[in-house]
């Protein structure tokens, strides 16, 4: 456990030099204390307005919410869209079926006049025909 406990304090050691011997670059050192100056200028006004810091939370959380639900509202819409394809599915077949069958049989029955009206050219075709 001892070597373990080493091992972290190297690292932590290791880090420690590297971050010096980084600041020993001038840009690196002006950057760093711009971004620490940000960062302590976020934290400072988070500690003084932490009201506003809690509005806009559950400002955003309630956007969130929002946009869930209706996502959540658009997929049973749009699955209860599915199950109505899937009945009418079977009911189109059948009218397609019926329709192709009647077309089928009006070209039949008019093909059948054609033919009476040839053979009789005088006789009128009946109703039913």
């Amino acid at each position: 456990m001892t070597s373990n406990n080493h091992f972290w304090k190297g690292m932590l050691y290791g880090a420690i030099a590297g971050g010096a011997l980084s600041l020993l670059d001038k840009q690196t050192r002006q950057i760093m204390k711009e971004n620490v100056q940000k960062a302590y200028n976020q934290v400072s006004y988070v500690v003084r307005h932490p009201d506003e810091i809690t509005a806009q939370v559950k400002g955003t959380a309630e956007k969130i919410r929002d946009a869930v639900e209706q996502v959540s509202e658009d997929i049973s819409y749009i699955t209860g869209k599915v199950d109505e394809l899937r009945e009418l599915t079977p009911q189109v077949k059948g009218i397609v079926k019926e329709t192709k069958e009647t077309f089928s049989k009006a070209e039949g029955t008019d093909l059948i006049e054609d033919l009476m009206k040839e053979k009789n050219p005088d006789q009128e075709p009946e109703d039913g025909l």
